[in-house]
């Protein structure tokens, strides 16, 4: 760890420091956010583009009392250095670790919790709303990345909070220059003009005084706003945020830290909505990042040497094997569309991107929108697949409902990280999707088992013309099944017997399936039960006659799920059950419990959960129907729950 940072336990140390000396501590605040995400997998490129507006933020203000908040919190690595966590910085995004996100129970620092885009206005709306209440007089700053834009939750903020006119301070961090093509001296010095305070007293005494003239006063601060909002327009974005009632300043050099100072000390005693546009560039300071930002973004352990990954493996994760499989049926089929919520690399989509340009669609961080956007195409004969983060789908639940069920329209949703996702989180574990679609008419969801099954439920897919189908798959590699060419698409509504026994069925769900198998296996060889293992395939429309048929020939049934218990798979077995009197089956449903799971690696948190199969044959050999099934294990059963 550097000189410098080695001194930082708070900002209050960071206010000791030189501008020089905060030049050289970004330079060590990249080496180990570099250092630590190659070790750990993480956001890397989004955090190294904002090490020096971090820096300078908490530099100026006085945190935690002044409220820092994050849109998207995978920019918040170098904030986490800063804020007393270094200590603790190499157990980012593990077990028990620090979260990869702000987080409100980490840290007083972490004044607002998040990980999906586009929260960040409005959060910041509400709490500076309750300082006013409160009769208090911190600054409230909300920092958005310019891809948050594309949300509608981000203009709803926006439009709300100029309109609300309470002080508030939103820096846009364009790292993109998608929206501020016109940067140059000229600019510079129209923001030194506009952020300088003798402007801005001079403006604010002209406007007191025109306030009160009764004629001419109108008049001419009509025309001195023109004058200005021309000029801006002209060399700047800055109308856009003007209009919706900010004060705009920028575009400004965002790795500039003397720039950055002078701005921000010069305009944050100002009054109302302010909105600073900040220019970046993500990855910066290594060199793989910057050439490749979208790679960076988000990615797996690597050699921060090359920056190439360190995980190499011939098995496709399910990603790779949608991303091959839906370009193979596009060639079959002109009326399949594609489109992502500004995912395409981590969808899945690239290939598809390239293959057919006119067919994909990048909507932006809008899921709601997607939604919406494939129905319309639906309607009109195209066969939309919308591929969406499980996490993410659910910032569009009314517009499945609404758009898209309602009116039968066959929309393909593509789930991608459905499930436990690792090291991530609470806010991107994927485990409310069955949940909530099952409650949604005319919507079938389908779940395979490994990756060949993956390809024959996307060839049903696109068959199935009676309405919305959703996939849900895992963010995982395969399990290496060979997967030939022809694709034989899955029959609608029909789950798949593996293994047929007498004395306890487990019907799973997804790559589950495989954990129950080796369950199996192990009742089998240590305790002589025969299982029965029923691959669901189908959520919705469940598989009514498998389910009877288990039922009358099993008094226990267990049902594997990598979802939530309550108001998933297992429950739509339990109604089953209830409503067909089956009195005699007891039920054990495993699955993801009533809580938020933290990170971990994937496989760690499934066996935590008891959906590994040691655990599925713990839960059995702990059941009341056990010692009935096998007696001559009932030693065996009661040591396991000692130990247990």
């Amino acid at each position: 760890m550097g000189r410098l940072l080695n001194k930082i336990d708070s900002p209050r140390d960071l206010k000791k420091l030189t501008v020089d000396e905060l030049s050289i501590l970004a330079e060590e605040l990249r080496q180990i956010i570099v250092s630590t995400v190659a070790s750990n997998g993480g956001h890397l490129a989004p955090s190294l583009g904002v090490v020096e507006l971090t820096i300078v933020m908490h530099y100026l203000f006085n945190t935690p009392e002044d409220k820092i908040i994050w849109d998207v919190g995978h920019q918040s690595y170098a904030h986490k250095l800063l804020t007393g966590r270094r200590r603790l910085f190499h157990t980012i995004r593990q077990y028990r670790g620090l979260s990869g996100f702000p987080k409100r129970s980490e840290s007083e620092y972490d004044a607002f919790g998040v990980g999906h885009s586009s929260t960040a206005i409005s959060a910041a709306l509400g709490i500076a709303a309750a300082r006013d209440l409160e009769g208090k007089s911190f600054h409230v700053i909300a920092v958005v990345g310019d891809g948050a834009l594309t949300g509608g939750l981000a203009y709803e903020g926006l439009n709300n909070a100029g309109a609300a006119g309470k002080d508030i301070i939103v820096i846009l961090n364009d790292n993109s220059m998608s929206i501020s093509p016109n940067v140059g001296a000229m600019s510079k010095y129209l923001t030194g003009i506009i952020a300088h305070p003798l402007y801005n007293r001079i403006k604010n005494e002209i406007w007191e005084i025109t306030g009160r003239m009764s004629s001419a006063g109108p008049v001419i601060r009509k025309a001195a706003r023109k004058i200005e909002e021309s000029l801006k327009a002209f060399i700047t974005p800055g109308v856009l945020f003007e209009r919706l009632g900010f004060r705009y300043f920028g575009p400004i050099d965002g790795h500039n830290i003397t720039e950055l100072i002078e701005l921000l000390n010069e305009t944050k005693r100002l009054k109302g909505p302010l909105l600073f546009h900040i220019l970046t560039k993500k990855g910066k300071g290594y060199e793989p990042a910057e050439k490749n930002a979208p790679y960076f973004h988000g990615l797996g352990k690597f050699d921060p040497r090359t920056g190439h990954a360190l995980k190499k493996t011939n098995v496709p994760s399910y990603t790779d094997v949608f991303e091959q499989t839906i370009v193979e049926l596009a060639y079959q089929n002109s009326t399949i569309c594609a489109i992502t919520a500004a995912m395409q690399i981590g969808a899945g989509l690239t290939l598809f991107s390239k293959t057919f340009p006119n067919r994909f669609y990048d909507v932006g961080i809008a899921e709601g929108h997607a939604v919406t956007f494939a129905a319309g195409l639906a309607s009109q004969g195209m066969r939309p697949v919308c591929a969406i983060y499980s996490s993410f789908l659910q910032r569009a639940y009314d517009m499945l409902i609404h758009d898209v069920a309602l009116q039968q329209l066959p929309v393909i949703l593509a789930i991608d990280r459905a499930g436990l996702v690792g090291d991530d989180g609470p806010t991107h574990h994927g485990i409310y999707d069955m949940a909530f679609l099952r409650t949604i008419p005319n919507m079938v969801i389908m779940a395979p088992k490994d990756e060949q099954e993956l390809r024959e439920m996307l060839s049903a897919a696109v068959a199935y013309d009676s309405g919305p189908i959703a996939i849900r798959y895992p963010r995982a590699l395969g399990e290496g099944v060979d997967t030939p060419g022809n694709i034989n698409a899955v029959p609608i509504s029909k789950s798949e017997l593996l293994i047929e026994g007498e004395d306890i069925a487990i019907i799973a769900v997804g790559p589950l399936v495989y954990q129950a198998l080796a369950a199996a296996s192990v009742l089998l060889a240590e305790d002589g039960l025969n299982v029965t293992i029923i691959n669901a395939r189908f959520v919705k429309p469940v598989d009514e006659l498998m389910l009877k048929t288990t039922a009358l020939r099993h008094s226990l049934i267990v049902t594997v799920e990598e979802g939530t218990i309550k108001g998933g798979f297992g429950s739509e077995v339990a109604e089953f059950i209830t409503m067909h009197n089956f009195q005699h089956v007891e039920l054990i449903r495993l699955g993801i419990p009533d809580t938020f799971i933290e990170q971990g690696e994937r496989m760690f948190l499934l066996s935590t959960l008891n959906l590994s199969a040691e655990g599925i044959v713990q839960k059995i050999r702990s059941s009341k129907s056990y010692p009935v099934l096998a007696p001559h294990t009932l030693s065996i059963n009661r040591q396991h729950s000692k130990a247990s």
